[in-house]
């Protein structure tokens, strides 16, 4: 049978940087400290693609999905990021014509949360692992990124003060130092956060630990399960830290530094914010990377 795959296409010849299958969807099961976590994943792998050939072998991709995959329900894997890294060296073992490949996972994760200890609940997070191989000279390098999501609440600094300022006038006390921590109303957003390390493959990080960074990085973390008075917790918590999505940012990326003083200089660091707005008919976005050196190197103190 003609291996249609393998000829040369006809025009252009152009070598074409990943191709691949994407949207596929597998149980994947990870095994830490303290329990096992049976996650819906969905998983993206690519290959590069050199301009002798028409066309990548993608049922060898659905294979090596199958096989690092479906046996973690009898051997599960230390992580998701290290699920990517088992795929990305099979892709490349695999597919002898390339030489780089990139795996992508994401995933829903619970996590019992709660506003305190008899208002839990299994509360939700994503999960993010990618895995990039590349191999030159017959050296094989591997880099991976660990990364997590949460949701949580921001309260407008601005706002806030400018209430403060109006209500002043027509409540003049409030302009006293008697009332300077007293949290004044202002406009409420939910805001989406996410926290990514890239480090070297032997490198190994808790998403528990980033998790915890993510959600003190927020106004306020938010639960499933809240009464009349937890609700009023939350909403004075939120108010008692004020934040712009720019200071969500420096405040995920300054924790960062603080809470992993074991992970290398050279890891480097990407936090991202998405809070949406409540007085506004659109969002406002916040991203900045950085390396870990250059973290500690300008922290000026704890956050806020």
């Amino acid at each position: 049978m003609k291996d249609v795959h393998a000829m040369a296409p006809s025009v252009p010849r152009l070598a074409l940087g990943k191709v691949g299958i994407a949207g596929v969807r597998k149980p994947l099961v990870i095994q830490r400290p303290d329990r096992t976590h049976t996650l819906a994943a969905s998983i993206e792998v690519y290959v590069d693609l050199p301009e002798s050939r028409k066309g990548s072998d993608l049922s060898r991709n659905a294979q090596i999905l199958a096989e690092s995959i479906d046996t973690t329900v009898i051997q599960p894997s230390p992580s998701v990021e290290a699920t990517c890294v088992r795929i990305a060296r099979e892709l490349l073992a695999r597919h002898d014509y390339a030489h780089e490949a990139e795996v992508r996972a994401e995933a829903e994760y619970f996590r019992p949360r709660g506003i305190s200890p008899d208002r839990m609940s299994l509360e939700d997070y994503r999960l993010f692992g990618q895995a990039w191989a590349s191999r030159s000279n017959g050296q094989l390098k591997v880099r991976k990124a660990i990364g997590v999501e949460g949701v949580g609440m921001t309260a407008c600094p601005c706002a806030m003060e400018t209430c403060r300022s109006t209500l002043s006038r027509e409540f003049p006390e409030l302009a006293t130092s008697r009332f300077d921590d007293l949290p004044m109303i202002t406009h409420n957003q939910r805001n989406r956060s996410r926290l990514t390390l890239l480090v070297g493959e032997e490198v190994e990080v808790e998403a528990d630990r980033m998790l915890d960074v993510v959600e003190e990085a927020q106004s306020s973390p938010t639960f499933a399960i809240l009464k009349r008075g937890d609700e009023g917790q939350v909403v004075l918590n939120a108010h008692r830290r004020p934040r712009f999505v720019e200071d969500v940012v420096r405040a995920l990326l300054t924790l960062t530094a603080e809470r992993f003083p074991e992970l290398p200089g050279t890891t480097e660091v990407v936090a991202e914010t998405r809070s949406e707005e409540s007085i506004h008919k659109y969002d406002v976005r916040a991203e900045h990377r950085a390396v870990l050196q250059e973290l500690r190197s300008n922290a000026v103190g704890r956050v806020d």
